[in-house]
């Protein structure tokens, strides 16, 4: 005999595959949800449904937004000589959450990850290097991806097909841990990354 009902399986395993989700934590989320006045779990469905449907990747930064721009792009006050590339829309809320840098972002959906069959066509760097021969005014790239392998591997691949374009390329200073995430990182750790940021230009 099947331990849940056939819907209740199906909701614990959609929750399950969501980042970070395990089968213990989708089965108390399920539960939760069940748990909750219908009202309410169909306010939360609408609000998903919602959300995708609404949201798109602007087409220049290519972060999450219902408006095309999105607002960071948009805003006049911020410098359009220094892009910051990270791996994730998260990774834009992290550094914004700080109020120290005040450039634009580019965000790549990902990182360079042969292990996971992610090649470099699989996230949006075509998209960086279309829009850096389109804007002359940038000066540096700052590439905050994660201090992982995979990171690490992404942001030298970038700095060695802009050798000779007269950007920097820059990386985030030591201090963040070797395998650890930007969204994690508190903000002054995050913030003296950001100043003591090093050239890997070639």
């Amino acid at each position: 005999m099947a331990r849940y009902s056939p819907s209740v399986q199906n909701l614990i395993a959609k929750l399950g595959s969501l980042p970070g989700i395990g089968g213990k934590s989708a089965q108390r989320l399920a539960f939760h949800i069940l748990s909750m006045p219908e009202k309410e779990a169909s306010e939360l469905a609408d609000a998903i449904k919602e959300a995708h449907r609404l949201n798109k990747r602007c087409s220049s930064c290519r972060n999450f937004t219902d408006s095309d721009p999105c607002p960071i792009c948009s805003d006049p006050k911020r410098d359009r000589s220094i892009i910051c590339v990270v791996e994730s829309p998260r990774d834009v809320s992290t550094f914004e959450r700080m109020h120290e840098y005040r450039g634009l972002y580019h965000v790549l959906h990902g990182v360079f990850d042969p292990s996971r069959s992610k090649g470099m066509n699989d996230i949006t760097l075509a998209e960086l290097f279309e829009r850096l021969s389109k804007s002359p005014e940038v000066r540096e790239v700052i590439m905050a991806t994660n201090p992982t392998a995979e990171g690490n591997a992404t942001a030298l691949y970038v700095s060695r097909l802009l050798t000779g374009s007269g950007i920097r390329v820059s990386r985030l200073a030591s201090g963040l841990p070797m395998g650890g995430d930007i969204e994690y990182t508190d903000d002054l750790t995050l913030a003296s990354a950001l100043k003591g940021r090093v050239d890997i230009s070639s």
